[in-house]
């Protein structure tokens, strides 16, 4: 039961993230839905995909889960889209910068000498 609890809570800050705040922060903003409402309701629906992306990396490994990753920003996108064109382009903005900042951080630390 400790190793349980342990990697719950790991877990769970893992997933607290300021990209989590950002994207809470946009989606109330432009809906009007109270931040309690949206960080609940948001998090019970996610709970499949965490899961279906967990098998996808161990299926297809980080290729794979960034894939997914993509693919569930991109569709994010296309509802807020349907909220407003702003809450739309906001979300795949931060998507967009995800997806660089991906790419971009092994280079840094590569410059910054770190292997």
């Amino acid at each position: 039961m400790r190793s349980f609890v342990l990697a719950a809570v790991a877990f769970s800050l893992f997933v607290v993230c300021p990209r989590m705040a950002g994207m809470i922060h946009i989606i109330s903003k432009n809906t009007g839905v109270s931040i309690p409402a949206v960080v609940v309701v948001g998090t019970v629906v996610s709970i499949p995909m965490v899961y279906l992306m967990a098998i996808i990396f161990g299926r297809w490994g980080i290729v794979g889960a960034l894939s997914f990753c993509i693919l569930t920003d991109l569709l994010s996108s296309a509802v807020m889209s349907g909220i407003g064109i702003r809450a739309g382009v906001e979300t795949l903005v931060v998507a967009v910068f995800v997806v660089v900042g991906v790419k971009v951080a092994p280079l840094v630390c590569n410059l910054m000498g770190m292997r």
